[in-house]
């Protein structure tokens, strides 16, 4: 037989991975279909679209099953090979999407129960229009951790960006969350902008999307375009720093989590962030290595000041201040961004560049998992101490011990302290990564802001054990919805702190 020769020319002409694109397809045609039905079901059979969601999201990630061990590419140019495909089912997406799906799955029970809450007041949010924005921002975060090229990695940004600007102004009468749906909106357009500036810089510097043919072609850039490629790689990395709220980036969380419903800010600290350091990993270390000596001394700075100031504003809320808990969990969650930047920023300084990304992906499977929990206990709070203040949290023992316990537990793992096993486990491996890249003075900040939230992380916990002071309403019982999602969260935190290793081992072993 004659070898053919591939053609000079890449065909625009492509076949598509049904199967490889299965998980990220379900989710926005359930969107589709929980926003059709909406229209023909009566109002006391709007409940319906959310257990349809649910089951779509369920659905959505057992399709993940089929491709596990088995790496497959779509959208490919033929001719050009497989280093120019626009989307890769590799073993690094299958685990993000993982996280998302898991993680837009717990929100919707989570929602269930607050949209059921909200059907008795004055102000109940519209339930297909809010189970159709969930779903097509989940759908767009599933798509991001499989682009292959910068054009698809905006899209899909923006696609799980858009509808959570919506989700988060959805209560029409809180003036604080209309505030905090514009604040959102303005500084995320401004970040988008700059992004797309960046990414034009990119292709003028290297005729390509594609990541891997830019990562080539950066490394032989005409000298008159050296600078243009510099700017181009720093400009791309300030819409993903936005959306993993990292300091000075990070305005917008406080505001944003206070104003939204309380599981569209719980999908914020987790899928958001996961969106924001999937794409961050996906552009340094896949498409910028050659430039490493630009993002590397970036991020790690980045990581330093969002791990300091996140835990120093969680140091100064106030326990009796209106929805100080929530913002506690806002300011912890900018903290934590700053250990999960820490491997990324290392991976600048490895031989291997893929290698101590894993490190991040270990790290925010945990984080999912806790920080989940500790917003389905808040919403359980929540219903009869609306405020949602630190103070309301004291003496939850005496009224509802396992929920008591079960929070106790998610703020030790947070802390990373016994028996948060694996909080202790996932921070010893990013500390880890930063020592063995030679950041020495990042690991020393990282040590001092470790031990600094556990003063809040450990005084919150504390109060869940005293005697209340003066009366309070008592703490109701939660819905079938709302306490799956604390029974799940709480499984798995302490499933992951028996078994380790069934998430540590991504940062050994890497995860490309």
């Amino acid at each position: 037989m004659t070898a053919v020769a591939a053609p000079s020319v890449a065909s625009l002409v492509q076949s598509v991975d049904w199967l490889a694109i299965a998980p990220p397809v379900l989710t926005a045609a359930v969107a589709l279909i929980v926003l059709v039905a909406d229209l023909f079901l009566a109002d006391r059979h709007k409940q319906v679209l959310g257990w349809i969601s649910v089951a779509g999201l369920a659905a959505a990630a057992l399709l993940l099953l089929p491709l596990v061990g088995d790496e497959r590419s779509t959208f490919c140019l033929q001719g050009a090979g497989y280093d120019a495909c626009s989307y890769t089912a590799d073993r690094f997406t299958l685990v993000v999407q993982f996280l998302v799906l898991a993680g837009a799955l717990v929100t919707a029970l989570l929602s269930i129960h607050t949209l059921k809450d909200a059907r008795g007041t004055d102000e109940p949010l519209p339930d297909g229009e809010y189970w159709f924005l969930l779903l097509s921002s989940a759908a767009g975060a599933a798509l991001l951790p499989a682009s292959r090229d910068l054009a698809t990695l905006v899209v899909a940004l923006e696609v799980a960006s858009l509808p959570a600007f919506a989700l988060v102004g959805l209560k029409r009468g809180d003036r604080r969350s209309s505030d905090a749906a514009l604040k959102f909106f303005l500084s995320s357009v401004t970040a988008t902008a700059v992004t797309l500036l960046g990414v034009s810089f990119v292709y003028a510097s290297t005729g390509s999307l594609h990541l891997t043919r830019i990562a080539g072609e950066l490394t032989h850039v005409d000298g008159r375009l050296h600078t243009l490629a510099q700017a181009g790689v720093a400009l791309t990395l300030v819409g993903f720093a936005f959306k993993t709220a990292a300091v000075p980036f990070h305005f917008w969380v406080p505001d944003t989590y206070v104003g939204a419903p309380l599981p569209i800010a719980a999908y914020l600290s987790v899928v958001g962030k996961a969106v924001g350091f999937t794409g961050l990993i996906l552009v340094t270390v896949v498409a910028f290595p050659s430039y490493a000596d630009v993002w590397g001394p970036a991020l790690a700075a980045l990581a330093a000041l969002t791990m300091t100031v996140g835990n120093a504003a969680a140091l100064r809320q106030h326990a009796t201040r209106a929805y100080s808990a929530v913002r506690l969990l806002a300011w912890s969650s900018v903290g934590q961004a700053g250990y999960l930047l820490v491997p990324i920023a290392a991976a600048a300084y490895s031989d291997d560049p893929r290698k101590p990304v894993g490190s991040t992906l270990a790290y925010a499977l945990m984080y999912a998992a806790v920080n989940l929990g500790a917003f389905a206990v808040a919403a359980l709070v929540a219903r009869t101490r609306p405020l949602n203040r630190l103070s309301d949290y004291r003496g939850l023992y005496a009224e509802r011990p396992l929920a008591a316990l079960v929070l106790g537990f998610f703020l030790l793992c947070l802390a990373g302290l016994p028996p948060g096993v694996i909080g202790l486990f996932a921070k010893v491996t990013v500390f880890s990564a930063a020592v063995d890249a030679g950041l020495g003075w990042l690991a020393v900040v990282m040590a001092v802001n470790v031990v600094v939230a556990l003063f809040y992380y450990l005084q919150w916990t504390a109060a869940l054990f005293r005697a209340p002071e003066g009366a309070t309403a008592t703490v109701r019982g939660g819905s079938v919805p709302l306490t799956v999602a604390i029974a799940g969260t709480a499984a798995v935190g302490v499933a992951l702190s028996g078994a380790p290793q069934l998430i540590l081992r991504f940062a050994s072993a890497g995860l490309f």
